[in-house]
């Protein structure tokens, strides 16, 4: 089974992005391996830290090389994604030569109460993730209007169109994970 190494953008407790991310890793289960990896105690980037890396940012970075794919899960702040997905995007393009992210293959979604869910931010991530080397699937899009009574306490889906309609996306990501490999 492909492993696919997730990085929630938002640092909140009770994140909703997290609570999305565990709710697709779960209708994934039977097809992909989610591993939420943890970006929250990165700290802000400073090139001169690689004289003695920080563990959390080595930890974060074997992370993602062991990983099959990435999934990034974004909220949207100000109508982009956030400080602390871009800091372990730093974090994981560096030392230079030694990125985590080349050719890695990688999605992006993300949930929001508002009506089109984090399109924007989503939108701006995948302009940085092109510039980082990871291979993008561009398609199908999940801008998800996050809807408490959609999950159960648990994070299971409990309505049918919608386990329907994001396990199709699933499928997709699966696909083209198993395309590239």
């Amino acid at each position: 089974m492909k492993t696919v190494a997730v990085i929630v953008g938002s640092l909140s407790r009770d994140s909703l992005n997290r609570k999305f991310a565990q709710s697709l890793g779960k209708l994934a289960s039977d097809r992909l391996a989610f591993t939420l990896v943890e970006i929250g105690d990165l700290p802000l980037y400073n090139n001169d830290l690689w004289e003695n890396p920080p563990e959390s940012v080595l930890r974060m970075k074997a992370a993602v090389e062991a990983a099959d794919a990435v999934l990034f899960v974004t909220p949207e702040y100000n109508r982009s994604f956030t400080p602390a997905i871009k800091n372990a995007i730093d974090w994981g393009s560096r030392p230079y030569g030694a990125s985590s992210w080349q050719d890695k293959p990688a999605a992006v979604t993300g949930t929001s109460p508002g009506a089109h869910g984090t399109a924007s931010g989503q939108n701006a991530l995948k302009q940085v993730l092109v510039v980082i080397g990871t291979i993008l699937m561009g398609q199908p899009e999940v801008y998800f209007q996050y809807k408490p009574e959609l999950f159960d306490a648990d994070g299971n889906v409990t309505d049918d169109a919608t386990r329907t309609f994001l396990n199709g996306w699933v499928d997709k990501f699966a696909a083209f994970i198993n395309r590239l490999s």
